[in-house]
């Protein structure tokens, strides 16, 4: 599986798509310019271990069609971009514990509701990845003074995080997806 890399030009909004992944038995890493994904994958077995391969792509819906953005493409305000992550285990071990993280790109807002990845548990963070909850929330104060937690419009999530359930097999696959709007 190659890594794919694209670039999105748009000024104010800039993002690279530049995946470059470190791989060791402890972790993998794997980082873009305008969205970066992180992930642990631990091994508990001794005869073999796992390698973790990741390849981020995105895509913009255009005249009802998905679109592959590549170096050449521009992305214009109101416009919705998929963002998938697709993580593939080359080792000779599972990975166990597997957490894949989602950058929300500055310039865009996260579309509410759109993380998508079967066998996951998704959460949001809305402070550059300190904390990741289901849904994040926010102090309002009210009319007579008081204040309340409110959840946070999807709007101020700054990652999504998957967290699967089951291992990632030895030449297994897993995908995960989420979609946001340029500003």
């Amino acid at each position: 599986m190659k890594t794919h890399v694209s670039k999105l030009r748009r000024s104010p909004f800039f993002v690279v798509l530049c995946a470059l992944v470190v791989m060791s038995s402890a972790g993998v890493f794997a980082r873009s310019g305008g969205a970066s994904i992180v992930r642990r994958a631990l091994s508990t077995t001794t005869a073999g271990r796992p390698e973790i391969k990741v390849a981020l792509a995105a895509t913009v819906a255009r005249d009802d069609k998905q679109i592959a953005l590549d170096t050449k493409q521009v992305v214009r305000p109101g416009e919705i971009l998929t963002w998938t992550i697709t993580s593939q285990n080359t080792g000779t071990a599972a990975a166990q514990d597997y957490v894949t993280v989602g950058q929300i790109p500055q310039g865009a807002s996260f579309v509410a509701g759109s993380a998508s990845a079967a066998g996951t548990t998704v959460t949001y963070s809305i402070d550059n990845g300190k904390t990741f909850v289901v849904t994040p929330t926010i102090a309002e104060r009210q009319a007579d003074g008081s204040v309340k937690q409110v959840p946070a419009p999807a709007a101020m999530y700054t990652q999504v995080r998957y967290e699967w359930a089951d291992p990632l097999a030895a030449n297994a696959e897993l995908t995960a997806a989420y979609k946001v709007r340029v500003r």
